[in-house]
């Protein structure tokens, strides 16, 4: 009797474990953000975010509409960022910008001599 109660026990400990393979993992805590840029004080908050793991995509038109100082020295801020960390950065079209931490990486297609004269989003 002791036997059969020690199997039957070990049986439900064996499916217990082949449950727990069979459910789907967690997601790892990388998430895509989209963030507006409104203010130079963001730049603090987008590289923690970045340093974070996360990859994030930034309307930058926000703050374009109170300076363009402004976002000339943001985005030249968070190219910098990027460069020292090995993240990736990119442009988006004209308001949007992305960045990605260093285990992702941006893909580029490489410009035909057709292509040369017009403008890439990233």
């Amino acid at each position: 009797m002791k036997e059969t109660v020690e199997r039957f026990v070990s049986d439900i400990n064996n499916e217990k474990e082949e449950e727990k393979e069979r459910k789907p993992t967690k997601p790892n805590g990388v998430y895509l953000k989209a963030m507006p840029l409104r203010r130079l004080e963001d730049v603090e908050t987008i590289k923690r975010e970045i340093e974070a793991g996360n990859i994030l995509i930034l309307k930058v038109s926000p703050l374009a509409k109170k300076s363009v100082a402004d976002v000339k020295q943001a985005v030249s801020d968070l190219y910098e960022f990027a460069k020292s960390i090995d993240a990736d950065i990119a442009r988006l079209g004209e308001e949007r910008v992305v960045i990605t931490p260093p285990s992702i990486r941006i893909w580029r297609q490489k410009k035909s001599s057709e292509e040369e004269d017009l403008p890439t989003a990233a």
